[in-house]
């Protein structure tokens, strides 16, 4: 069959028309089910149900769009669907461009309202007090292990863990001119610098290091100076009209941080069990011999699969830490239950930082 690409574009057009009219029906839709819940006084953000909506849309496309593509093109359908029911404050690391930014929106949507924030520390705050409803968080990376201020954060916040995001970093060199020549210094966050360290001593050997508080930051200051670099997103290049003399810079190509979203308990309760679950606590013991093995034993007896063990000094002088744990499953599931009650017994501090959905 030869096709013609008026007539193409036409059919094109017609499709674009039908599919703008099934879109305005579901947002209509959506806005009764805003109205049902906020008569029942039910959360009007659940991670657990757009993941649900999301896999079972999966499960019936049959191509050739990918499945990444029908998510992505979901979440956002479902983003702005979710803003005629109730608009969802996000706090982040700020300024604009940052990959905190990134994994806000990959895990929300476009259509939320954005909430800035200058340090992690007033990202929980914020979250806490209520000026947003949901923060998000780096806890970890591939490459330079846990995100430290975000761990001992959890610690006393009344926050908890709803969900999380993977995202593959890609970290840039960025600048006022489009050159590698006369760079005196390079901002950028601290685990960014640590992420391009190999890169940095073989290019910018003799430039001065900066850490900023994020890499956003970085990039704004770069564009107020010609001798300066900073390392952040493409997109943070846009924000601020600077150049890329050098992509892709850091050390791992593979390079992926993990976020954290959490919100207070009153504006999300732990989701239900999805079948595909992880549980995030902290916890510590008495500094004795053997301590360490004692609270692994009830997730070994019970069959409980650990899948991240972190230490972070408790910073009381006696050498006594805090350990961060994440475990597979749900508190609903009887062997994890079971575990559970037994490592509580066994614990000087014993904390559940959330129960969550985990993405693939």
């Amino acid at each position: 069959m030869t096709f013609n690409l008026a007539d193409l574009r036409v059919e094109i057009d017609a499709i674009d028309q039908e599919l703008l009219t099934l879109l305005n029906r579901r947002a209509r839709v959506a806005e009764h089910v805003g109205e049902v819940k906020k008569r029942e006084g039910t959360p009007f953000f659940r991670p657990d149900r757009v993941a649900m909506v999301i896999e079972k849309i999966q499960k019936a496309n049959t191509g050739p769009l990918k499945n990444e593509h029908v998510a992505a093109v979901w979440r956002e359908i479902m983003s702005a669907c979710l803003a005629l029911e109730s608009p969802v404050r996000v706090a982040y690391l700020g300024p604009a461009g940052t990959f905190s930014e990134q994994a806000a929106l990959q895990f929300f949507g476009a259509s939320i309202e954005h909430v800035p924030c200058a340090s992690i520390d007033e990202v929980f705050r914020a979250t806490a007090s209520g000026s947003a409803s949901y923060g998000v968080v780096p806890v970890e990376n591939s490459t330079e292990g846990v995100v430290s201020r975000s761990l001992d954060l959890f610690l006393g916040s009344p926050l908890h863990i709803v969900g999380e995001t993977s995202l593959m970093v890609r970290h840039n060199l960025l600048r006022l001119t489009d050159s590698m020549e006369g760079i005196e210094a390079v901002y950028a966050h601290p685990q960014a610098l640590a992420q391009c360290q190999g890169w940095l001593n073989t290019h910018l050997p003799n430039a001065e290091r900066h850490a900023v508080s994020s890499n956003a930051e970085g990039a704004r200051l770069a564009s107020t100076n010609p001798a300066w670099a900073g390392i952040a997103s493409e997109r943070a290049g846009a924000q601020f009209g600077l150049h890329m003399p050098a992509h892709g810079i850091q050390d791992d190509a593979f390079n992926r941080t993990r976020f954290a979203v959490v919100c207070l308990p009153q504006t999300l309760p732990a989701p239900a069990a999805s079948g595909k679950d992880c549980i995030s606590l902290v916890v510590s013991v008495a500094n004795r011999p053997g301590a360490v093995h004692d609270i692994l034993m009830p997730l070994k007896d019970h069959g409980v699969s650990m899948t991240r063990f972190e230490s972070r000094p408790a910073r009381s002088g006696q050498w006594e830490y805090y350990f961060y744990i994440d475990l597979q499953g749900h508190p609903s599931q009887p062997h994890v239950k079971a575990a559970l009650a037994e490592l509580q017994h066994l614990c000087a501090f014993f904390k559940v930082l959330g129960t969550y959905p985990v993405t693939e």
